[in-house]
């Protein structure tokens, strides 16, 4: 592709809310055919109604969902983004194994059974866009699991990259630093956690879903890039990460000044 507008179908997993719905939405105002995937089936059928998209359920966690989901979707499919994700809060000596396992699952595994199975659907000329984090490149206190799988996704994103480059098939990741979805409204909510945040942006603000949707189009119809991981984050990489455990402990410590282990 040259950045003429793609005339395929797009396929949003995690398309049900914030980002995800943003990117749905995107895409349906520039009239491509969309399908909104998402673990939570109800919300995906109310979007797609709304828009005339196709809903449609799934678990990127597991592979027969992932690929039942890439068997049938009509075709054919020029545009797939992944912006499932999850996260826990818990220092590394504290973290329990398996929900060391659910983050990596949702976050690195789950792109990887995408890519695997998206690949084959595409045309040549079709794109995968994966939803990366600041925190594949500034590492947290509290956040171990959640910043290893989206700096290993940005390795899985250049591997894909070379594989799938014969093909014509390009794979990209957006790199988005502090926007207001449902995974970050609970821990803005606590004191001082926004406010760090917006003092460690040079930009002075968060982003919008929205804005990470207009990039999302842009590596739809960007015909010469791959392999790359967009950090779209007001500048945020050029400072530090936010201590958003230690904001969180002493928001939630005991009367009796006890700091508590938090995962979530």
């Amino acid at each position: 592709m040259t950045g003429r507008e793609p005339a395929g179908r797009a396929v949003v997993i995690g398309g049900a809310s914030g980002i995800g719905a943003a990117i749905v939405r995107a895409l349906a105002a520039a009239g491509a055919p969309v399908t909104v995937a998402d673990r939570d089936v109800a919300a995906a059928r109310t979007l797609a109604a709304e828009l005339g998209a196709e809903p449609a359920a799934l678990d990127v966690t597991d592979e027969d969902s992932v690929a039942a989901l890439f068997e049938s979707v009509p075709g054919p499919v020029d545009f797939v983004v992944n912006t499932a994700g999850v996260s826990v809060l818990g220092l590394l000596t504290e973290l329990p194994a398996d929900k060391w396992r659910r983050v990596l699952d949702v976050c690195l595994t789950g792109a990887f059974l995408t890519i695997k199975h998206a690949a084959p659907r595409l045309a040549a000329g079709g794109s995968i866009a994966v939803l990366s984090s600041l925190n594949a490149r500034q590492p947290a206190i509290g956040m171990g699991a959640y910043c290893s799988a989206k700096a290993g996704l940005g390795m899985l994103v250049e591997v894909a990259a070379l594989e799938l480059a014969p093909r014509g098939i390009r794979v990209n990741a957006i790199a988005p630093g502090l926007v207001r979805t449902p995974l970050t409204a609970a821990s803005l909510e606590l004191p001082g956690v926004e406010a760090d945040y917006l003092a460690n942006t040079p930009l002075g603000r968060a982003g919008t879903p929205e804005e990470i949707a207009d990039a999302a189009l842009y590596l739809r119809r960007a015909g010469w890039l791959t392999g790359e991981t967009l950090d779209l984050n007001g500048g945020a990489h050029l400072l530090r990460y936010p201590d958003v455990h230690g904001h969180i402990r002493r928001a939630t410590a005991p009367a009796a000044g006890k700091e508590p282990t938090w995962t979530r």
